[in-house]
């Protein structure tokens, strides 16, 4: 199965923007990342539909199976899931001030390679252990 990498950004107007990172043109927009997402499943349908003679992008992959690897700007997951995920519960997790998530969140500051590994790392333990939990 391909790995089919995708970008999900939210714009200053508050809409979501998905796009295949090798095909920009491939794209979907909306009012949530799922909402985007959804566009570009059906963006990606239409352009199979359509077949490789009329469709002015028509990446190989798009004829076999393919699974989204999504990545996030730090801002726009931060902000997404502000509700879930609070600087002060991502700062015990990263070992990042809860200060410097929320620039972060609040795009004051960019975060630098070494902070984005560190969130993306504290992130994926979590998931670990939720997904390895049981009750």
């Amino acid at each position: 199965m391909e790995k089919v990498d995708i970008t999900i950004n939210v714009a200053p107007d508050g809409f979501y923007s998905a796009y295949c990172n090798d095909h920009p043109a491939l794209f979907g927009s909306g009012e949530t990342p799922e909402a985007a997402r959804k566009e570009l499943e059906e963006t990606l349908r239409l352009t199979k539909e359509d077949g490789r003679d009329a469709a002015f992008i028509y990446p190989d992959w798009l004829d076999g199976d393919y699974e989204f690897a999504i990545h996030w700007d730090v801002r726009t997951m931060l902000e997404y899931y502000s509700g879930i995920i609070t600087p002060t519960a991502l700062g015990k997790l990263s070992g990042i001030h809860p200060k410097q998530l929320w620039a972060y969140q609040h795009g004051m500051s960019k975060p630098r390679k070494a902070q984005v590994a560190k969130i993306e790392a504290a992130l994926h333990r979590l998931g670990h252990e939720l997904a390895n939990t049981s009750f």
